[in-house]
């Protein structure tokens, strides 16, 4: 597991995908950044030559000027955080937790994410060969994932 302690309003966080000793190297990366305005997790492809063309997807985690207003009525006294990436042991599948909870799943295998923001959406065309039309949370999905990492082979 990475993991990076910040502030909200400037993180960066680049995790690449475990492998399995005897498989191939799996060209995947998944980075959180938080920028000052919000923070996105994104599922990216190192084979490709460019940054842009590497990103397949991206989703919403949070607004920072949201997160600072919650911090401020839960009267959180202290705004530093946690962020941390975690693998499948395949390498197919990552997570992303802030302060210890799921925000984020990517599932390189069967080309998904899922977040709690659910967020952004986009109307799907025959050329994608990732699914954007939906970033809705799956308690299952995440489920799946601990299940798989936690348990024994």
């Amino acid at each position: 597991m990475q993991s990076l302690s910040f502030t909200p309003g400037r993180a960066f966080l680049s995790s690449n995908s475990t492998t399995v000793p005897g498989a191939p190297v799996n060209p995947w990366t998944v980075v959180f950044e938080d920028e000052g305005v919000a923070a996105y997790f994104y599922a990216c492809d190192r084979s490709h030559q460019t940054q842009e063309e590497s990103i397949l997807d991206a989703m919403l985690i949070y607004n920072v000027a949201a997160l600072a207003k919650s911090d401020e009525e839960f009267e959180r006294p202290e705004p530093q955080r946690i962020a941390a990436v975690e693998w499948s042991r395949d390498g197919l599948q990552a997570v992303l937790y802030l302060d210890g909870t799921a925000q984020g799943l990517f599932d390189f295998q069967a080309r998904c994410g899922y977040c709690r923001m659910d967020f952004p959406n986009f109307i799907g065309d025959q050329s994608d060969t990732w699914r954007k039309s939906t970033h809705a949370w799956s308690d299952a999905a995440l489920h799946r994932f601990e299940t798989a990492l936690y348990s024994e082979e």
